[in-house]
This record gives C-alpha cells, structure tokens and sequence, in this order.
C-alpha cells in the first residue's frame, strides 16, 4: 500500500524534463537539440521563464496527454524480461505495479522518478540543480470533493460510510506534500538508500491519525481539519540479496491492501468499508526480500496499529507482528499477496487490530482487470456496551487502562452475548473492484463490497453492510484527475445504521451517495 504517486516517467532529470517541454513550446527552435543539450543555454531559457512561467508551462505541456514527454537518454526504469512486467499503466489506473506496501517496488523505483510540475519549476535553480544531483524530490496534491446525500442528519449523517461522513458538503479533503529520496532498486551493483516526509492537511487526517502523534488534534479537540504526518521513514537497498532487499524504518502505511489513504492511491474518491475499518500505519521496520522475480516475503516488528513506541496510554502499544508472502506471475497478469499485520496479545486498546487477510488481482486484458480482498479482524476482552452502561466511564474501571476523557480517543465498546461483560470483537469483509480501461484517459470502476460488524465495535452497530458503487475517473493530464461517482450503502438485514438524529441515534438502513473529487499534482 506504498502511497507513491501513481504515474512515473521515464525522463532522466528535471533539465531535461524542462528542456523538452522548452523545445515543444519552440522556445527552443525545431532543429536546434544541440542547444537543447547545452545545459547552460536551457538553464538560460528556462530562467527568462521564471517559476511561476515554468510551472504553467509544465501543466500546459501535459494537457490531454496520457504521458509526459519521454526522454530516450533516460536509464531503464523496469527490470528487463523475465522480470515481471509492470501489468498496467497510470493514467489510467492509480498504479503502474500491483501495490504491496512497507517497500518501494523492487525492480520498478528509480531515482528523480516522479513527474513533478514543481520540480520542473525549480529545476534551473541552485536548489533544483542540488536536488536533482541528490536524488531529492518535492512534491504532492490538492484533493477537495463534495457529495449529495439521501442520509439525514447534518453532520455524521453518511456514517458508517466513511471519509464523507458529512451529508451533502464540499470539503478540504487533503492537501499533501512529499519530500523524498527514492533508492534505485532496478540496478543490482550497490547499496542504496532512500527516505520519505509526508505532510497531509485537510479533513482526511481523521483517518490517519495515530495516538501519539499530534492527535490531540482528534482526540482532545475532535477538529474537522487537521495535520498530520502519515510516512516518516528512511529505507536501506541491498541488492544481490536474492533479488534485492528493503528495510524500511519509521511511521509507513500498513500493508496490504487494495486502497491507501493517499488520495492517488486509490480508483474511486470514496473508500470502501473495507478499508475504512481497518489498519492503516504502524510505526516501526519492515523488511520485503525480493525472493525471486515472482515472491516477495515481507517481515516487520511495529509498536502497534496506529500508535508509537511513546504512547505508553494505549495497551496496544506493544511489540507487534507483520508477515506476509506476495506471488506475481511471469506476465504479472496475477498477483496474491496473504498477510497477517498487527499481530500481538490482542490487548482492548485504542485500535489494536489483529489482522488477517488477502489481496489478490487479476489482468483479464488491457483493458479488464479486477482487484479483490478480504479479511478478518479482531481485538480480544473488550467491555460490552452494557457493562458501560452499567459502569458509566467503562475506560477508568479499575483493572482497564485510562484513557483521556474525550470519547474519540476511546476505544468502542462490543454488543456482546447476554451476560457476557467483555468479550472479543470480530469483523471480516469482503471487496472487489472491477475496472475497465475506456481510454489512455479514463477508467470506469465497479465496487461490490460485503461487511460484517459481527459486534459492532466498528461502526457502533451490529449489522452486516452491503456496498454498491460506480466510478469515473477521468484524467484531464497526468496531473488532474476528476473522480465522479455514485454509491449505494445498506445493511442486509435492515438495522438502522445512516442518518443521525441530534443525539447521535441512526434513523435510516439504506443511503445513497453522489460525489465527485478533483485532484491537482504539483
């Protein structure tokens, strides 16, 4: 679930990338590639532009185009055949390679790799010039979306449904800024190393926040919007280990998963329940061994699931498990990853989610593929709802961990059997997404999802959830994608789950959701 831009390009450096873009706007003459060669004369040229003349330039030159500008210098950024090919490209899918999380892709990452309209602006300038001979980037998005509701209820009327959880609203959903170092893993002759910074701002932070790292934010101050910094890492390279070797160390998205929180990442603007409801990052290091051009085998020691080694206030911050295995065909037409992420004692705790589960995808064509997933979870000896109501503040009993007094940094309670007053809380679900290349353009997407909330510690009812979904994803250019689509939530044997009275109470079994979201690459 690595949330790396989606598209990469094959140019070998911000100059060039530049110096192409100069020479089809004829600001460098047809016919004159020897001065485009010439680095001081396309500093030149690009200068007299400026940055904000650079930056335009950089969207002009993209628009209506599938891919940027190729730079036939550029070094290979793929392992050659046998090695699996990348099955897919971007646009239009989120992804060129199947994603798998906790590692770049060994045999597909290069250096100075993603197409960045900010980094061509600043490639002409001593600080461009350094970064660039660094193998340093800048980048990110602006995503902002509405939605139209059937739910009533103004402010969690959407909820279960997660990310708009507010009815009919336009929203800052995530502003995010990348500052990365990649390491080459398509060579095989030395050590490299790379790291990532991620800053993220807007509405979205709610679903990456881990206790512990500015999370006072949600937890104290229940904010709309906030900050937060979902990827601190750094990461080691050692190839001739099999077939190369990662050891990322740091706060990373958990693995695996079809759908990340990083709005690139994913097919569609909503997430599914699947998704919404499960682990998101773990702090900690992660080691992914390209066994062979087909395995990848994944083993990682974490403090928990969203929290860090510091938080002593959570009982789920404790020494935890990551294993997985991960198979892709020589064609990479099919690739199964099976994982288990978060595995410890199970202790109740503010999101101690035992995970099991699969991802599992599948190139019918060039234009079909499907993604699928599915999982159980679990957290063991969690209070009933009715021992809290019995109890009153169930979190400061004594023999139970004290949790702060806001009710969002508190982990939920579990309709248990009849008497029981603790018991484990289970979920499992199961996703897929059926996609359909229309054009180099656009993708159309189709999500089925089934959801069970066996003791409603997730969604704070016991229901079992039908999810029905179609998108449109249309890229404008490489760097502007507009996602419109429209989505059907139930539950299947019609307990109130949607909609909100004042006090919280649900008031509707079914809603029907029309959004759409922009997303701009800079």
């Amino acid at each position: 679930m690595t949330a790396v831009r989606g598209f990469l390009t094959s140019r070998s450096g911000a100059l060039a990338i530049a110096g192409a873009s100069l020479l089809t706007m004829g600001i460098i003459p047809a016919g004159a590639e020897s001065s485009q060669q010439d680095s001081a004369q396309t500093a030149e040229a690009l200068n007299d532009l400026g940055f904000f003349g650079r930056l335009y330039k950089a969207y002009a030159d993209e628009w209506g185009k599938s891919s940027p500008v190729p730079d036939p210098n550029a070094p290979p950024g793929h392992r050659p055949l046998p090695f699996p090919p990348a099955p897919v490209t971007s646009p239009p899918f989120p992804f060129t390679e199947w994603p798998y999380g906790g590692s770049q892709t060994i045999g597909a990452s290069t250096p100075n790799a993603a197409d960045s309209a900010f980094m061509t602006a600043l490639s002409p300038t001593t600080l461009g010039k350094w970064m660039y001979d660094n193998h340093i980037q800048a980048y990110g998005w602006v995503e902002g979306g509405f939605n139209l509701s059937t739910a009533n209820g103004p402010k969690q009327g959407n909820f279960p449904a997660a990310y708009m959880y507010k009815p009919n609203t336009a929203t800052l959903d995530q502003a995010v800024l990348y500052i990365e170092r990649v390491p080459d893993t398509v060579q095989q002759e030395y050590i490299d190393w790379g790291f990532r910074v991620s800053g993220i701002y807007g509405m979205n932070y709610r679903y990456t926040t881990a206790y512990g790292v500015a999370s006072y934010q949600y937890t104290k101050e229940n904010n709309e919007n906030g900050y937060d910094f979902p990827m601190v890492y750094g990461e080691i390279y050692i190839p001739k280990v099999a077939e190369g070797l990662i050891i990322r160390f740091g706060r990373y998205i958990s693995v695996p998963d079809i759908e990340a929180q990083l709005a690139p990442n994913n097919y569609m603007y909503s997430h599914s329940m699947t998704y919404a409801y499960d682990n998101y990052t773990n702090t900690g290091i992660i080691a992914s061994l390209q066994a062979t051009k087909n395995w990848v085998l994944q083993a990682g020691l974490s403090a928990g699931t969203e929290t860090v080694p510091w938080n002593t206030k959570d009982p789920g911050t404790q020494p935890t498990l990551t294993v997985c295995a991960r198979y892709t065909t020589d064609s990479s037409n099919d690739n199964a990853q099976v994982c288990a992420n978060g595995i410890n004692d199970g202790t109740w705790g503010y999101n101690n989610l035992q995970w099991y589960g699969a991802t599992y995808y599948h190139k019918f064509d060039e234009q079909w593929h499907i993604a699928v997933e599915s999982w159980s979870m679990h957290q063991d000896h969690v209070a009933s709802v009715t021992t809290a109501n019995t109890v009153g503040d169930i979190w400061n009993t004594p023999g139970l961990p004290t949790y702060i007094a806001n009710p969002a940094a508190q982990p939920s309670p579990a309709v248990c059997k009849p008497g029981q007053a603790f018991c484990t809380a289970s979920e499992w679900s199961a996703l897929a997404y059926l996609n359909y290349r229309w054009s180099d353009l656009d993708n159309l997407t189709w999500r089925a999802e089934y959801f069970s909330d066996m003791n409603g510690q997730r969604t704070g009812v016991k229901a079992d959830y039908d999810n029905f979904a179609f998108g449109w994803q249309h890229w404008f250019s490489p760097s502007i994608l507009l996602r419109p689509e429209v989505a059907w939530y139930e539950t299947v044997n019609g307990v109130k789950a949607f909609g909100r009275e004042p006090d919280g109470t649900p008031t509707q079994n079914h809603i029907v959701v029309f959004s759409a979201d922009l997303t701009i690459h800079f």
